[in-house]
């Protein structure tokens, strides 16, 4: 039955290839090719449902990127249900096929369009320091690289769980496709801010929901332990355009609390229902800029206490799993979003149980000036475990002073 299954799933994902592409690619929403097949949900996590050379330009944008593909594949959502997502695989022109890195974007939005599969295209999102040097970087060592749309078709933004297994599954349809790939290439996981949630969660999720893999390491910057944070921290800040995406996202999954969080909307005046939900239309550059945390601080209060399960069962770190692989984290001691201590927690919580961590914290800048200013040590991590040369073992927490960018936050 397996066997008919994968040559099922294979012809499927050979008709798409073999489909007419459009010279540029259409936002999600618009383009046809963001559906799974029927009966998609027989087919295990990871299987691949509809694969495709990726259209448009990508492969001009990254000069050292040889090919691009868009893979459509299954994967579970919080509730442990049958889901699916896209990946954006890139190939480096030049490669043994001996490494792979995935890249988990913080796109943090619930617009179905803003997905990195799609926002790839833009300059303006590629440009955004570093994620263009990232991922150029990555490619002109010949690692290749995965680019997964981790919240899923339905912009489950935050939802741990669900960004968790669709990180893992996301390596699982590359390896599953080959793209020349090694049999024993390494692979690894990096992210920060909103790309740490799905990477520490994959990671903490690794051992129960994908055994088969072995990654050789994860970086993860800027962690958010507990992203309820987020929606009790946001009030007054620069970053408050979150909180609305936070609520949005976190409920998604869950019917009767976003009917919940919506019943304590007003439906008139100012910061109102109508003003909160044009956030499902927002990128996050475009939250930040836009909207202001009093649409929603009334809503949050009373959906807090009304959401504790779900809180706890997909919004805090190190409950779901040990980590079974090396695990860089580094933060900024001043990081605003995420506080220290609670990185500090986490990270004592895995040292206890026998983790191999190495945790930098970082007394320079904030949230936004360490993801440059950490970025040449996460950098230089992810070359050491996907060289196979890395040895460091046990638990090693120090500080350290970084200043890369002159950003004030």
């Amino acid at each position: 039955m397996l066997l008919i299954l994968a040559a099922l799933w294979a012809m499927l994902a050979t008709l798409a290839l073999s489909a007419p592409l459009s010279s540029s690619p259409l936002p999600p929403s618009q383009d046809p090719w963001y559906t799974a097949p029927l009966g998609f949900e027989t087919a295990p996590p990871g299987a691949v449902l509809r694969l495709r050379c990726a259209p448009g330009n990508i492969t001009t944008i990254f000069t050292s990127n040889s090919a691009a593909y868009s893979v459509l594949y299954r994967t579970t959502d919080s509730r442990y249900q049958p889901s699916w997502a896209v990946t954006t695989l890139l190939i480096p022109k030049q490669t043994n096929g001996s490494a792979l890195l995935s890249y988990q974007i913080p796109y943090s939005s619930v617009d179905i369009d803003a997905v990195p599969s799609f926002a790839l295209y833009n300059p303006a999102f590629t440009g955004t320091p570093p994620i263009y040097s990232d991922i150029q970087s990555a490619l002109s060592l010949g690692w290749y690289v995965n680019i997964p749309d981790f919240e899923t078709h339905t912009a489950s933004f935050g939802v741990g769980i669900t960004e968790g297994h669709a990180t893992l599954d996301s390596v699982r349809a590359v390896l599953n496709a080959g793209f020349d790939l090694a049999a024993d290439a390494r692979y690894a996981l990096w992210g920060y801010s909103g790309g740490s949630i799905a990477s520490e969660w994959a990671a903490e999720l690794q051992a129960q929901s994908a055994p088969e893999l072995s990654f050789a390491g994860a970086a993860i910057g800027g962690t958010v332990p507990n992203v309820t944070t987020i929606l009790t921290g946001a009030p007054g800040q620069w970053w408050a355009g979150l909180l609305p995406e936070a609520l949005l996202g976190f409920t998604i999954e869950y019917p009767a609390a976003r009917d919940y969080l919506l019943s304590q909307l007003k439906l008139t005046g100012p910061y109102n229902r109508t003003g909160f939900l044009v956030a499902e239309n927002f990128g996050v550059e475009q939250a930040f800029a836009v909207l202001s945390s009093s649409t929603s601080s009334t809503a949050t209060k009373a959906f807090l206490p009304r959401s504790c399960k779900t809180s706890k069962n997909n919004g805090y770190m190190g409950y779901h799993g040990i980590p079974q692989m090396p695990l860089y984290f580094y933060k900024a001691t001043h990081d605003e979003i995420a506080s220290i201590e609670a990185v500090d927690e986490l990270v004592s919580r895995y040292c206890d149980v026998g983790g191999n961590v190495l945790y930098e914290r970082d007394s320079i800048g904030g949230h936004l000036a360490e993801e440059i200013n950490g970025d040449a040590s996460a950098f230089r991590f992810l070359q050491s475990v996907l060289g196979g040369t890395y040895n460091h073992t046990g638990c090693t927490v120090r500080d350290v002073a970084l200043n890369i960018t002159d950003s004030p936050l």
